[in-house]
């Protein structure tokens, strides 16, 4: 049988304010058998070894040329456009603030 690779551009996390991290695409292998709890310790495990390659690539199309090239099938899943609000300090205190103070 074989695993579908799945290529993308990761999103930043919560916890980051910059975009460390995610200007590379990743092939990563989709799973192909669901993981398992351990009865003794409740830690999940899973048979699968593919499940743990993730490679990163500097461009979308070099992604690409690897998986065509060593033969893995794959799909792409592009990156959804951000939505960016840009906002100051001082529209905490502007007078039509929607909202009110909780203090």
């Amino acid at each position: 049988m074989t695993m579908v690779a799945r290529i993308y551009r990761p999103a930043k996390t919560a916890m980051q304010s910059g975009m460390a991290g995610t200007r590379k695409w990743v092939l990563e292998f989709q799973p192909e058998v669901r993981r398992e709890v351990e009865p003794l310790m409740g830690w999940t495990s899973s048979r699968d070894m593919k499940s743990q390659i993730r490679m990163s690539f500097g461009t979308k199309d070099e992604a690409i040329a690897y998986a065509r090239r060593n033969g893995i099938p794959f799909f792409v899943r592009d990156p959804t456009a951000r939505k960016h609000t840009p906002k100051s300090y001082s529209d905490n205190f502007r007078f039509g603030r929607i909202g009110s103070w909780t203090h």
